[in-house]
């Protein structure tokens, strides 16, 4: 059976596992929970990082994991679902993305909303557009966000096709890669997740101290 098709389904899935998302929907899990995470608002809880980085190890033959998945159906359906959910999300901010933002009442959704804006006004479109990719809660608040704020479209589509597809088929080849090289790597699975979470914000990080680094030379020059 294909994994685009959908499994029997267990009678509780928790959507913020990975392992049970995947366990339960396959490769179309991974499309569908993307596309939420960077299209709509509401997805903003969704684990895009480890939901990647775990589909990637449960393409290894062999893994003792809730489903066995082919490494070229899971990259097409994480590329397919983040590069369309991203476009979806920016067409929504273009129709009223500032409206629907303020109706909402979570706390997370309104702080990603503040880093996405700030990213957006501090590195250009193009730099922000990537970086977000990598942030969970901005990435799902800066799609609508730059719709709301106009981003020409031709470059929005642009950046976020290259930001996602770095993003999506980067944490994929990295899980298969350490799955492939580490024996029963998957028996430390969520040690790992929570690893791949941090190094998720080292690019956000490292354009923070560069820019801090610019602003410190420029007073020194002044």
């Amino acid at each position: 059976m294909s994994v685009f098709s959908l499994a029997a389904a267990p009678q509780a899935v928790n959507l913020l596992d990975a392992g049970s998302l995947l366990g339960a929907f396959g490769a179309l899990g991974i499309a569908v929970v993307l596309f939420a995470e960077t299209g709509l608002l509401v997805g903003f809880f969704l684990p895009g990082d480890s939901l990647l980085f775990t589909a990637g190890l449960l393409c290894v033959s062999g893994t003792h994991g809730p489903v066995q998945l082919s490494l070229p159906q899971v990259l097409i359906a994480a590329l397919a679902g983040a590069l369309l959910g991203a476009q979806a999300g920016y067409w929504i901010g273009r129709r009223g993305g500032r409206a629907l933002l303020a109706r909402s009442r979570a706390k997370r959704l309104h702080e990603g909303a503040a880093r996405a804006e700030e990213l957006l006004g501090r590195y250009g479109h193009a730099r922000a557009i990537v970086l977000a990719r990598f942030v969970p809660v901005v990435r799902t608040v800066l799609n609508p966000l730059a719709g709301a704020l106009n981003v020409p479209a031709g470059l929005f589509t642009l950046w976020q096709v290259v930001g996602g597809a770095v993003w999506t088929v980067g944490l994929v080849l990295a899980g298969y890669a350490l799955g492939s090289s580490v024996p029963n790597v998957d028996r430390y699975l969520l040690p790992i997740v929570a690893v791949v979470v941090v190094i998720s914000l080292i690019p956000l990080a490292a354009e923070l101290l560069r820019s801090r680094g610019r602003r410190t030379a420029e007073g020194d020059n002044s």
